[in-house]
């Protein structure tokens, strides 16, 4: 009975520290460079306007470039930081649109039944760190794409070039992933 009691504490005690996929820093590591010749302040405001056109390579695992957000936003975190804000917008279009889906339409999509969109909970990480995500309306219209196919934090656009065109009106810096 004590062993079990003390494996339980242990499982609760992991549990508790373990990162899951609703925590950003589950989607990869960053990395801290000592002897790098060039300095960048990042105690500074950054507005950055990321394009996705391509969709997952693997049905299983997440879109690496929705990571590439996800890892950027976590390069802004350390707590040496004070004068530091990240405001950042994810654009989709292209094929990358099948990555927004629900966890319904993305397995009817891939023809597979029970399939999990594993963008999804990236997806909330990355609307709860405060990164619009928007969606390409013509990609979508183009695919018959409606609103209630997506995960629901994703906002509708009329394109993509046109959103791109509005966030560098506002001083957004473009990466193109």
């Amino acid at each position: 009975m004590k062993k079990l009691i003390y494996l339980f504490l242990c499982l609760s005690f992991v549990s508790n520290y373990a990162q899951s996929s609703k925590d950003l820093e589950f989607y990869g590591p960053v990395f801290q460079i000592e002897d790098a010749d060039i300095q960048i302040d990042l105690n500074q405001n950054f507005k950055i306007d990321f394009d996705v056109a391509d969709a997952s390579s693997s049905i299983t695992d997440a879109n690496r470039k929705f990571v590439t957000v996800a890892r950027h936003l976590q390069l802004h975190r350390a707590s040496e930081l004070k004068n530091n804000e990240v405001k950042a917008v994810l654009v989709v279009h292209g094929s990358a649109i099948f990555d927004l889906l629900t966890h319904r339409e993305y397995a009817t999509y891939h023809n597979e039944e029970g399939l999990k969109n594993p963008n999804y909970d990236l997806l909330t990480v990355l609307d709860k760190e405060g990164v619009d995500i928007v969606l390409c309306g013509q990609s979508a219209k183009s695919r018959n794409i409606i609103r209630e196919m997506m995960h629901p934090k994703v906002k509708l656009a009329l394109s993509a070039m046109s959103m791109h065109v509005q966030l560098q009106k506002e001083n957004y810096t473009l990466i193109k992933l």
